[in-house]
């Protein structure tokens, strides 16, 4: 299939995806139809039979940029997830670490941590960590809503700068359709410094937890917190809980380090760092970008795999049968995630190589006049909105990716790294904050808090992150410079949030003595 220019009309596939997605809050409805409007376009173009063109097209391209390996490791990831968290390995962690916390902050530092350490898939943290670590914050009076906000922002800002995940792989497989990056490993690693609304979350949350910054709604409900009342749901409902009781924590740890380490041994051997002629063997850098990262993940998820079997099998935590019917629970978990994935591939393969969305944006940018350096700031706020919109960060990059790199390429090649990791930034951001997301409400349903609550306190500080952010990516774009851009959104977020916090406490001391002279 040749490509077909189309001139505005190559950006209503996924302008109507992101329309539909608004109004239906459905997106894999909104995607498919998104395709679909978009091959009927390239039909006609191309003189094409009408009736039947627009979904043999749509077909062809699901199954023509489908990327097997990024499917099967999605499938084993949550068959993986789900044999761990049955296994009870979280809750021995959980048991271990209580003995070692003796305040406040340490249990909020220990959750902080834990969220860091898994960083395999954001579902599993979200699932893991409320159940985990929600009796040991309760001990110490950390409200319910702190604890949804910590383990929400070490979900998906966690997962989307960890190179051995779920999240790594996919932006991996949209990178290796633009044909922007040698490597599309080294393209996301590239990418990390640069992803700044998730690095300066991952600051954020770590001076919150330190230095107990608090400000906005969620430090009237650390004040409660401390008189005891937690803002526990009003029926509290725990997450359904089959786990074994007779887990450890290695049954946790041991299965994680066997995925990450084979994962990376694996990368280095498909990369040519062992190669059989001594005069092509590669060295460890060069064989990580010459490596295939999604087929690496799928050998060390399913060592992982062999090594839980051999761990909760023989030592009787579940049976055999029990442990086979597990795998195929935990891959069912991920079905949705794999079926987001097969209609962002397409609707991407779509607006890049058959409707030539990329020189149309090109041609709109240049005549409107708008500066390259301005693009990773555009770009992020365009993302944004989009992923706050469909509650998904993965349709957004999905959608976004093989439309922004290409662009970004054309228009202002030295900010290409910088345009993708906003790209990645503006979608974690929509999805953090979005009502509809699942990480959201799943870390609500964790930390067996209200969604409400939860949204509205973790509101304020993702868009003070989300604010420095912006300010980062402007700043890089005059300057190019990924140490003066980070340096000044850090310091700023440092600035914002040390202000936010005194001038909260100000207002509350005004409405302590405005309630005492009104009683007096």
């Amino acid at each position: 299939m040749e490509t077909v220019y189309v001139g505005w009309l190559s950006i209503l596939p996924p302008v109507i995806a992101i329309i539909l997605a608004l109004f239906t809050k459905q997106v894999l409805f909104s995607l498919l139809a998104g395709i679909l409007f978009g091959t009927t376009i390239y039909t006609f173009a191309a003189g094409l039979n009408p009736i039947v063109g627009p979904v043999q097209i749509a077909f062809e391209l699901i199954i023509q940029r489908a990327d097997m390996y990024i499917l099967v490791f999605c499938f084993l990831l949550g068959a993986l997830v789900y044999l761990i968290k049955v296994s009870g390995g979280a809750e021995a962690y959980g048991r271990w670490a209580s003995k070692f916390i003796r305040s406040k902050r340490q249990s909020q530092i220990l959750t902080f941590v834990l969220g860091c350490l898994i960083f395999v898939d954001d579902y599993f943290n979200c699932l893991t960590i409320g159940t985990v670590m929600k009796p040991v914050t309760d001990r110490y009076k950390v409200s319910r809503a702190k604890l949804a906000y910590i383990i929400d922002t070490t979900a998906a800002p966690i997962c989307i700068i960890a190179p051995i995940s779920s999240w790594a792989a996919a932006v991996g497989s949209h990178l290796k359709s633009t044909g922007a990056f040698k490597s599309e490993f080294l393209g996301f690693i590239s990418s990390i410094p640069y992803n700044f609304y998730a690095l300066l979350s991952l600051i954020m949350v770590l001076m919150v937890c330190i230095f107990k910054l608090d400000f906005g709604p969620m430090a009237k409900y650390e004040a409660l917190a401390e008189k005891g009342d937690l803002s526990p749901l009003e029926e509290e409902a725990e997450l359904d809980d089959d786990s074994s009781q007779k887990g450890s924590v290695a049954d946790m740890l041991v299965p994680i380090v066997v995925l990450i380490v084979v994962s990376i041994i694996s990368m280095l051997y498909i990369g040519g760092f062992w190669g059989a002629d001594p005069a092509f063997r590669l060295k460890f850098a060069a064989a990580l970008g010459n490596s295939v990262a999604a087929q690496a993940l799928v050998w060390g998820n399913f060592a992982a795999l062999v090594v839980a079997l051999f761990m909760y099998v023989p030592r009787k935590i579940m049976t055999f049968k029990e442990y086979m019917d597990n795998i195929v629970k935990g891959m069912s978990s991920m079905i949705t995630s794999a079926c987001i994935l097969l209609l962002a591939w397409a609707i991407g393969g779509l607006c890049s190589t058959l409707l030539g969305t990329p020189e149309f944006v090109k041609v709109i940018f240049q005549s409107a006049g708008i500066s390259g350096m301005f693009l990773p700031c555009l770009i992020f706020i365009l993302a944004a909105g989009l992923s706050f919109a469909t509650g998904t960060s993965w349709g957004t990059f999905g959608i976004l990716i093989p439309i922004v790199v290409p662009v970004a390429q054309l228009i202002c090649p030295e900010l290409l790294v910088a345009s993708l990791a906003a790209t990645l930034s503006g979608s974690i951001f929509g999805d953090h904050c979005s009502p509809i997301s699942d990480t959201t409400i799943l870390s609500s349903t964790g930390a067996s808090v209200n969604h409400l609550i939860h949204v509205t306190t973790q509101m304020p500080y993702a868009l003070t992150v989300a604010g420095c952010s912006l300010v980062g990516y402007i700043i890089i774009g005059f300057t190019e410079n990924i140490y003066i851009a980070l340096g000044s959104a850090v310091i700023l977020l440092l600035l914002v949030v040390f202000f936010l916090h005194r001038y909260s406490l100000s207002k509350a001391k005004k409405e302590y003595h405005s309630l005492i002279n009104q009683d007096t």
